[in-house]
């Protein structure tokens, strides 16, 4: 199996579940300008649409989109999806949101001229906001992490590295979820640390 990312890039939440959840996979990783991949290709072949991750099977199958991905490994690894007759749903409600809401202002707020970024901004960390308040017993499903918060921890990391100021307890989240074993591994796998 092959996880195409790209390092910082959201496809780190997927490389970070994957290693949580203890699946064996190669790391490959693309260069989003040219669309190469790394030791020859190109990446369009794997992804049409360009985008990063995107998880190949063994058989040769893709699958892309975190959503789709993040809820594949939770399937595969239950400790990392919350629990109760709603667990599965209430998951795909909180990827759902962070990519709708979080997620795919970035690239919009990247392509603004800085002069005129600041709305875009101000949406994000309102966004970031709201999950914040669901995070009093640690992670967004309460005690447990779950693929969700590595999704979280990703979008909130890279927006730390921006510059921007997130709401609390983002900073102790992050501070946190760093210093897990898999994420570790997966910033330095991805040459981030």
């Amino acid at each position: 199996m092959k996880l195409y990312s790209a390092p910082g890039f959201s496809s780190l939440a997927d490389h970070i579940a994957m290693l949580e959840a203890g699946i064996q996979f190669d790391l490959v990783k693309v260069d989003l300008e040219t669309k190469l991949i790394e030791g020859g290709g190109r990446y369009m072949d794997i992804n049409p649409t360009g985008y990063v991750p995107a998880l190949m099977f063994d058989d040769g199958e893709v699958l892309t989109e975190n959503v789709a991905i993040l809820a594949w490994i939770a399937d595969r690894a239950p400790e990392l999806a919350p629990r109760g007759h709603l667990g599965r749903v209430r998951l795909l409600e909180m990827l759902s949101f962070i990519a709708t809401e979080i997620h795919t202002r970035f690239p919009t707020y990247l392509s603004l001229p800085e002069e005129v970024r600041e709305p875009t901004g101000q949406q994000i960390v309102h966004w970031f906001g709201f999950v914040a308040g669901r995070l009093e017993r640690g992670y967004l499903f309460g005690e447990t992490f779950t693929v969700a918060d590595a999704y979280l921890f990703q979008l909130a990391w890279g927006a730390a590295q921006l510059g921007f100021t997130l709401p609390e307890p983002l900073g102790e989240y992050i501070a946190r979820i760093e210093q897990r074993p898999a994420v570790q591994a997966a910033l330095h796998r991805e040459g981030l640390a």
